[in-house]
């Protein structure tokens, strides 16, 4: 019963450290930083986080090709892209919204678990995904009080962030990542999307260059960054000691500690219709959740 209720803690530990990066994330842009420079320093600082988990325990970086597209795959489909899209969102979006639309990564991960046979039709589930559907067209309507007509379009390609990580969740189960820990899946990543994103954004003129003292923004993106580090880690060792069934409720965590935090922090308040979008919302996470068992 002690372990369990450790668990049950970690699993909130969770959500509110991983809902505490979407208005840490609104913080990192208010100044103008562009999203490919944005990404290397947290890229950067993530790695170095990983560098130092996995020196304490004492795991070297696996090469060889098995391995290096393993972090290729996931650098891009894990990081650069979904992440380069949240950082763009968020100068457009207020931040309850990004952690709401990055909750539709179940919905999407249901189609693709099918596809790959890893999953079976459940018509609940059908049901659930519907429920995401119709929470993003409640976001995208005119009642949401969006700020213009400009971000109706940034939500929907915000929902692009949470597909990739449907993608990046479904191949790691069907492929697996062979010996490697977290730490080094995730450090070897880090690198690939450092060696990608350093000439781009230097490239197009997005590049950030260090200054001190540091203000608001740049403390955001380190805290962001580390929360990450530490917040995936140790989902992934939730996973092992808890099943994936009890670890995958963070979806609902997430969710709701990420409007708190934009409300504590950012003073955001939403119509009635976005609340309304995200009980649909907490509904289809419901429906498509983990069966329990084979």
């Amino acid at each position: 019963m002690r372990r369990h209720a450790g668990y049950f803690l970690l699993l909130v530990m969770l959500g509110a450290g991983w809902g505490l990066t979407q208005p840490l994330t609104k913080i990192a842009v208010s100044t103008g930083y562009q999203p490919l420079g944005l990404m290397f320093w947290q890229l950067t600082i993530t790695g170095v986080v990983l560098l130092a988990m996995s020196a304490f325990k004492g795991l070297r970086l696996p090469l060889g090709w098995p391995y290096l597209w393993r972090y290729m795959l996931i650098a891009m489909v894990g990081t650069v892209i979904p992440n380069g899209l949240s950082y763009a969102a968020a100068r457009h979006l207020p931040s309850g919204f990004l952690s709401i639309v990055i909750s539709l990564m179940p919905m999407f991960s249901l189609p693709l678990a099918l596809a790959m046979g890893l999953e079976r039709l459940s018509i609940w589930r059908v049901l659930g995904v519907i429920c995401g559907a119709v929470a993003i067209v409640m976001l995208t309507g005119p009642s949401a009080n969006l700020p213009d007509r400009e971000a109706v379009i940034w939500v929907l390609i915000l929902t692009i962030s949470p597909f990739m990580y449907a993608l990046e969740g479904s191949w790691v189960s069907r492929f697996g990542i062979l010996d490697l820990a977290p730490e080094q899946l995730l450090l070897g990543a880090s690198l690939f999307g450092m060696a990608v994103v350093a000439p781009v954004a230097l490239l197009s003129g997005q590049w950030i260059a260090p200054t001190m003292p540091l203000g608001g923004p740049e403390y955001a993106l380190i805290a962001s960054a580390i929360i990450h580090a530490l917040m995936y880690t140790a989902y992934v060792w939730l996973v092992g000691r808890a099943g994936s069934v009890f670890a995958s409720q963070v979806s609902y965590l997430v969710t709701g500690f990420g409007v708190f935090w934009a409300i504590l922090l950012l003073g955001e308040s939403y119509a009635g219709w976005v609340w309304g979008a995200i009980a649909v919302m907490m509904l289809g996470l419901f429906l498509v959740r983990p069966r329990l068992g084979p």
